[in-house]
């Protein structure tokens, strides 16, 4: 493929329409009728105000969690603890919302700072590894996961559990991201303010990869760190950064179930969201760019809210859409096979 770009645009194209043909087949083979399931899917995902806007909710967070792994590929490493610093980030969130009175010009923006912290600092550990020890980041992320896990549920049991269940009390509504507008608009969905967070962090993450010497420092690390030390650049220095950065976008968007979402947390929280490692796949589908997570977070986000619908009205398992997304991400990783595709066919056309 002579052009780059193009090859790097059709990609994730040709991958998810791959994966829905297989998902088609997969779900003829199980008597189900493919064009129906994907039509309830449809319907399930845009088809009303009320779907948009849990749609827009469900995708809010898979930006900044794809962002955060996004920008740990594009600086040369891997952040498969996004999870770890997504539950340090909502625990962080909820905290700041629970224990502090403030107005919430103060309040608000205070919390989406406490986890952004509370994620970087998760992203420091396993990069201050990385760089003084090298000890590989995907070992020391995955540990972390566990650690963030146990630590904050230990923390709820013993100073936050309230009195009803497995869980804190909710938040002060002045550290709410809750968008009365947004939610009449959508017929009551649970859509919030934070859509408008995770777009800035996009917006950041584009700025620094490309109109700041950071990050050319960074993605000339990522590429060659030896080259990039030989020019007088500190290859330390910049996996800290990297994985710090990356961690505060992980952070982030547990902020997004703290404070908009559920506004309170629950013990055993990674038991069901496991948006952290949804993440992986975001940034993955999207070529690890900001405009392409984006993108690919609004897929994902849609086949997520459209899968309950296609079960109602299709009667499709929603373990089927699971497969779906695991094909879209095979068929990305098997970018090779694609490339073979296109150049047969350019070939053809010769």
């Amino acid at each position: 493929m002579k052009n780059p770009r193009y090859f790097n645009l059709l990609v994730p194209i040709l991958s998810v329409i791959f994966g829905l043909i297989v998902g088609g087949l997969i779900m003829l083979a199980g008597g189900y009728n493919p064009f129906s399931a994907y039509a309830a899917l449809f319907q399930g995902a845009i088809g009303s105000s009320y779907n948009i806007g849990e749609t827009i909710r469900q995708f809010t967070p898979l930006i900044l969690t794809g962002l955060a792994v996004a920008f740990a590929f594009r600086t040369g490493l891997f952040n498969i603890g996004v999870e770890g610093q997504f539950i340090v980030g909502w625990f962080a969130s909820v905290y700041i919302g629970l224990t502090i009175d403030a107005p919430m010009f103060i309040h608000l923006p205070l919390a989406i700072l406490a986890a952004a912290v509370a994620g970087a600092l998760w992203g420091f550990i396993p990069g201050l590894l990385k760089a003084r020890l090298r000890v590989h980041e995907v070992i020391v992320t995955i540990m972390m996961n566990y650690i963030a896990l146990h630590v904050t549920n230990e923390i709820i049991r013993a100073y936050l559990k309230a009195s009803s269940g497995e869980r804190t009390e909710e938040i002060s509504s002045t550290a709410s991201l809750a968008a009365p507008f947004f939610r009449q608009l959508t017929d009551h969905s649970r859509v919030h303010y934070g859509i408008l967070v995770a777009l800035l962090a996009a917006f950041v993450m584009w700025f620094i990869l490309r109109k700041t010497t950071l990050g050319y420092e960074l993605r000339s690390v990522g590429f060659n760190p030896n080259a990039s030390q030989y020019a007088g650049m500190s290859v330390s220095r910049n996996i800290i950064l990297s994985m710090t950065i990356s961690g505060a976008f992980g952070g982030l968007a547990g902020a997004m179930a703290g404070l908009g979402t559920y506004q309170y947390m629950t013990i055993n929280t990674a038991g069901f969201i496991g948006l952290g490692f949804t993440g992986i796949a975001v940034a993955l589908l999207g070529a690890n760019t900001a405009v392409g997570t984006i993108l690919a977070a609004i897929l994902f986000g849609g086949l997520k809210v459209g899968a309950s619908n296609m079960q109602f009205q299709a009667g499709v398992p929603p373990e089927v859409i699971k497969i779906v997304m695991a094909m879209i991400i095979f068929f990305v990783g098997a970018s090779y096979l694609i490339r073979w595709l296109l150049n047969r066919f350019r070939k053809g056309e010769n």
